[in-house]
């Protein structure tokens, strides 16, 4: 079988239609944790509900089900987990959690997995800065905040390189956000957020937020504008003053989740910049505090959240707390990734010694295989397939995945209706893309393959035993520019599994 690539959407109604039909991926540790919580009659759906809050995407799955089924009532959108599942009932809230797809959490994106970790830092900001000023109001503080940038989730995982790109460019270049994202995504980024939003429901306070950005900008520049005059508090006042619907619009309890997103993604950047000292001095105007009182508290939210949510691989900007003030977050976008750690070269030589064992060790060349997918995994590839011939090298069908939809193992490539296989598959040959020959290469590739790398860097190589091409082998960094390291134990490693190839199929003889 196999699958049509499909341009990128263009405009907003593509956006939507392709965006709303992404499956999030659960992580399986928090999946089975929950699956055990629901399942215990004892629990309450609070309790449940605080379990569920480790897995921001199942949040998402269940609140958006439960403002569908409550589309056609009067009913306000569900402003908290707690209340989703209450409409839901826990046999309904059961079957949806069977029917999520569920990863290993190494296996879910990257790019998903670091924008996610921006909604939850700005939900302890949010509860942090604002939990005691809304008490009563904690839950939508806390859900709102995290689901605010929540239509970003399905985009990192089918576009992470133009949210990356977006990224680099506006953020932490400064460039024009508006000719930037008509080039990348050919629309307004928050239009397409915007309309998801809406689409899905999300609480209202979630929507007035977007309001802001799109259609209310002249009134977020105006507050701004005042909120810079930070060592001036009765100018500040006189200002306010001399406009009290700009002064009831500023005390807005809906505002605290766009100080709360504003300051989270702005501090991937760096805490000094332009961007967050804006958010900065107006929080501060907002929660009518000094300055240093605001910093500090953002500081302590940020170092509490990344207790509890940082990962090796993500970026936490409480990591910029520990560095001189004025550094920056290194812009990945380009940059080589970094090399293997001693810790996994230990591992690669490990699998390359089983590979290289006589008489061999596979008891089938599904065990060889896998053993073959960790080694290139330990030497720093993050997207990994494995296809194997047929007996007339003529059909392609994957054994191993790592990275990669599961749906690849339903794949199946003819090697006459692609130039660029039957060149792989007449002699072994490694080819190496990169910005320079990706169009060319790419184009010679099945679209079905070539899809699920995304990216314009990708290690090709094709293996053969006793005078035959048997094995194709695909591997990346996330798409990115590889690390030398890793290219020359990809190299290595290749050579390990035609050796093991060689000695599986002799065995015996």
């Amino acid at each position: 079988m196999t699958t049509e690539k499909t341009e990128q959407p263009c405009t907003l109604d593509a956006w939507v239609t392709h965006l709303d039909a992404v499956a999030l991926p659960i992580p399986q540790q928090s999946h089975a944790r929950v699956c055990k919580t629901i399942s215990d009659s004892r629990r309450s759906l609070r309790e449940i509900a605080e379990v569920m809050q480790d897995s921001p995407a199942l949040a998402l799955n269940l609140i958006r089900e439960a403002n569908q089924h409550a589309k056609s009532s009067l009913s306000e959108p569900a402003e908290s987990l707690e209340v989703a599942i209450n409409r839901l009932g826990l046999k309904r809230t059961q079957e949806l959690l069977e029917q999520m797809p569920v990863l290993p959490t190494e296996e879910i994106p990257v790019a998903l997995r670091q924008v996610q970790l921006i909604s939850q830092h700005a939900a302890q900001q949010g509860i942090g800065l604002f939990g005691n000023r809304l008490a009563r109001l904690w839950q939508e503080v806390y859900w709102g905040s995290l689901l605010f940038f929540s239509p970003l989730w399905p985009m990192a995982v089918s576009y992470p390189k133009q949210l990356e790109e977006w990224e680099a460019r506006v953020v932490q270049k400064g460039e024009c956000a508006r000719t930037v994202e008509h080039a990348l995504f050919g629309v307004r980024l928050f239009e397409i957020c915007r309309a998801l939003a809406q689409l899905w429901r999300l609480p209202d306070w979630v929507m007035q937020g977007y309001a802001v950005i799109t259609d209310d900008k002249r009134t977020l520049i105006k507050v701004l504008h005042i909120a810079r005059d930070i060592h001036q508090p009765l100018l500040q006042q006189q200002h306010l003053d001399a406009e009290p619907a700009l002064r009831r619009w500023l005390n807005h309890p809906a505002n605290s989740l766009l100080l709360a997103n504003g300051l989270a993604l702005s501090a991937q950047q760096g805490w000094d910049s332009p961007h967050n000292l804006r958010w900065q001095y107006l929080s501060s105007l907002y929660l009518q505090l000094p300055l240093h009182e605001v910093q500090q508290q953002v500081h302590q939210n940020a170092a509490s959240s990344a207790r509890y949510h940082s990962m090796p691989e993500l970026w936490h900007p409480a990591l910029g707390l520990l560095m001189p003030w004025d550094t920056r977050r290194a812009n990945t976008h380009g940059q080589p990734a970094p090399p293997p750690s001693a810790q996994a070269l230990q591992a690669w030589r490990k699998f390359c010694g089983q590979l290289l064992e006589e008489p061999s060790a596979f008891a089938n060349p599904m065990h060889l295989t896998l053993c073959a997918r960790e080694a290139l995994q330990a030497c720093g590839m993050r997207r990994i397939i494995l296809l194997m011939a047929d007996k007339t090298s003529s059909v392609l069908r994957a054994f191993q995945l790592l990275g990669v939809p599961k749906t690849a193992f339903d794949m199946t490539l003819n090697v006459s209706d692609s130039t660029a296989l039957q060149r792989l598959m007449a002699q072994p040959a490694q080819v190496r893309l990169t910005p320079e020959n990706n169009a060319v290469i790419s184009a010679a590739l099945p679209d079905s393959l070539r899809s699920l790398f995304p990216g314009e860097h990708l290690l090709i190589r094709s293996l053969s035993n006793n005078g035959r091409v048997v094995m194709l082998v695909l591997a990346d960094q996330d798409g990115g520019p590889f690390s030398q390291t890793s290219v020359q134990a990809f190299g290595k490693t290749a050579q390990c599994i035609e050796k093991a190839l060689n000695t599986f199929t002799t065995r015996g003889r």
